[in-house]
């Protein structure tokens, strides 16, 4: 047997909104703190804050807060690609990368989310496979929630801890 695989994971979501509306919730603030962030600041390589509806581009940073933690808790990183109609990639915790490929499958949007595990350490990799993996397959929930239907589902409270929604 052959051991287990810890360099990436994939998760999938069918999303019934345009592919142009499901790229859009990723690539600018308004979009990604509907479902995402609780505040989300992107900068150009030039230092100068994005409005929040102006589309993130190849070299912005980024800083994110989420409801349910406080502001200690923020993920600064860079985008390193967005082509502006089906693609991204961005650094994120740990090292590692995110992609995310907006795609068309039997009649059906699908949002698609590939995270590369880069640390070193096999710990490490295994940590940031689960707890990812987990919070992603939520957000991916929250997005096809919120891009549906207009139901948010994150908790909002930083005193209530430990649930999948934060």
């Amino acid at each position: 047997m052959q051991p287990y695989n810890w360099n990436q994971f994939t998760r999938r979501v069918t999303i019934k909104a345009p592919a142009q509306v499901i790229y859009d919730a990723w690539a600018n603030s308004e979009g990604i703190e509907s479902w995402f962030l609780r505040k989300a600041a992107f900068t150009s390589p030039s230092n100068i804050l994005r409005e929040s509806t102006d589309p993130i581009q190849e070299g912005d940073h980024y800083e994110w807060l989420w409801f349910g933690y406080d502001d200690t808790v923020a993920e600064t990183n860079e985008i390193m690609k967005a082509n502006g109609r089906d693609f991204l990639q961005f650094g994120f915790s740990g090292g590692c990368i995110v992609s995310v490929y907006i795609k068309s499958e039997q009649g059906e949007n699908i949002c698609e989310l590939v995270q590369q595990m880069t640390p070193p350490d096999e710990k490490e990799k295994q940590f940031f496979y689960i707890e990812c993996g987990r919070g992603w397959t939520f957000y991916l929930a929250n997005l096809k929630s919120v891009l549906e239907g207009g139901l948010d589902l994150r908790n909002r409270n930083v005193e209530i801890q430990d649930v999948i929604n934060a």
